[in-house]
């Protein structure tokens, strides 16, 4: 990526909030609804410990994290090459279920069923669209040999085992299916030195890290994923690596905007995930949390600093 002029030190942050409201469904109200702590709603149910909220502002940033994959992927949904008119798609870990919703619009032929922990997606969708809860972690009761499709991305502090959750996915899909899978590893890469030594922002990726490692949580899962896929049976396995901009610092205009995205992902992401995670599970003091977020803000705002996270 090519670096955009110097650029004095602009805030780019910004307040927002979703209007996506829970479906009705028969399920309890304390699942629905989640639990209230640190001032944001979590989920109720799940076999482990999740560890990002279910609120209206976290739909937000799933929502803007949407826009910067189909950046990324230069217009596209998914990358698998699938038929033009499948028949049945399931997203994993669906969240506001905008990919869910927009893949029923782009295949009207496909049922396409997303599935989460907690019922956030929105009131309206296709009719080819429709929603189910469901912890990916316990067993599934979709048939076998069933889907074209199985997509998940972003499974950050959610996946403790995942031989047994690819293995359900092959067992799930029909011959000649695809699973696609997509996460963001918080490794904070700069190849022009413009990243200072002592980045706070190196440090608050460190203590992802750390974080996953007390939920019982491989934060590097993705890596190994490859193989995991080929023991498990499947076939023509590949892999793609992006690098995503973590501000507006690349000159090119698409990577601009996705730089721009990737601000707002972290700074939602940062607030809510660190928090939780931090300060309940590692004994982090908030008060020095709050202080080092406050930093990473402003090294990840400089334009001058020239860091990128893989996807």
């Amino acid at each position: 990526m090519e670096a955009d002029e110097p650029t004095g030190f602009v805030d780019e942050g910004y307040a927002s909030t979703s209007a996506n409201t829970s479906y009705v469904t028969s399920i309890a109200t304390e699942i629905r609804e989640g639990i209230e702590e640190y001032g944001r709603r979590w989920a109720s149910y799940g076999r482990h410990f999740y560890g990002l909220p279910i609120d209206n502002e976290e739909q937000q940033r799933n929502d803007l994290q949407h826009y910067k994959f189909f950046l990324l992927y230069e217009g596209r949904l998914h990358l698998a090459p699938i038929c033009p008119d499948p028949q049945n798609i399931l997203d994993l870990g669906t969240g506001s279920g905008i990919w869910a919703i927009e893949t029923a619009d782009l295949y009207p032929t496909a049922r396409v069923v997303g599935v989460d922990i907690a019922a956030v997606q929105d009131t309206w969708m296709p009719p080819n669209c429709h929603f189910e809860i469901l912890d990916v972690e316990t067993d599934w009761d979709f048939r076998r040999d069933t889907f074209d499709l199985i997509h998940a991305r972003e499974f950050l502090f959610a996946i403790r085992d995942w031989p047994t959750l690819i293995s359900q996915a092959y067992e799930s899909l029909r011959p000649g299916g695809y699973f696609e899978l997509a996460v963001t590893v918080p490794e904070v890469g700069c190849d022009d030195g413009s990243c200072p030594p002592d980045s706070t922002y190196t440090e608050m990726s460190k203590l992802f890290f750390k974080i996953a490692k007390a939920m019982g949580i491989d934060g590097n899962a993705g890596k190994l994923w490859r193989q995991q896929l080929l023991d498990r049976g499947f076939e023509d396995v590949q892999q793609t690596v992006f690098k995503i901009p973590t501000n507006r610092w690349p000159k090119d205009k698409r990577l601009k905007t996705i730089g721009a995205l990737e601000v707002q992902n972290f700074f939602q992401y940062a607030q809510a995930g660190f928090e939780r995670g931090a300060v309940a599970l590692l004994g982090m003091d908030s008060a020095e949390l709050q202080v080092m977020l406050a930093r990473t803000r402003k090294e990840i705002l400089d334009r001058n600093i020239h860091t990128y996270v893989h996807l």
